[in-house]
């Protein structure tokens, strides 16, 4: 089997095609909430915090010397790394959240119409036979 024809069949699979949408729609999802997060979570908060940003944060292990820049480990980056990293988190669980909730409505049918009781089926069986006779 040709290299060619071998990579055609892995490429046109449905699991290949299915994982690119995925991700095509992956991508657009995370810029989305990324708007979400930095346009409309985060100023509420950053009013609630007082603006505080831990990036500047750094612990210096050695100076600056003159044109050499000072080494350090840059531990507020980190910090702020992950409480973004939480926030995001927990404005996608809420997103999910609500989209399960839609979903949930939506997959609830009515209830099926309950059974003919008994009685009721008699009835009909009888005026069927009614019907199927002539009274003449």
């Amino acid at each position: 089997m040709s290299v060619i024809k071998e990579f055609k069949e892995f490429a046109v699979k449905g699991n290949v095609v299915d994982m690119a949408v995925g991700i095509i729609i992956g991508a657009a999802f995370g810029k989305i909430i990324s708007v979400l997060v930095a346009g409309v979570v985060m100023p509420p908060i950053g009013v609630l915090v007082g603006g505080v940003d831990f990036s500047d944060l750094v612990y210096v292990i050695k100076e600056a010397v003159g044109d050499t820049p000072a080494v350090v480990i840059s531990y507020g980056e980190f910090i702020q790394t992950l409480i973004n990293f939480i926030i995001i988190a927990f404005v996608i669980f809420m997103v999910v959240k609500g989209i399960n909730r839609l979903k949930r409505k939506q997959e609830q049918a009515p209830p099926a119409p309950a059974a003919p009781s008994v009685e009721e089926t008699l009835l009909t069986e009888i005026r069927d036979l009614l019907k199927g006779t002539s009274l003449n």
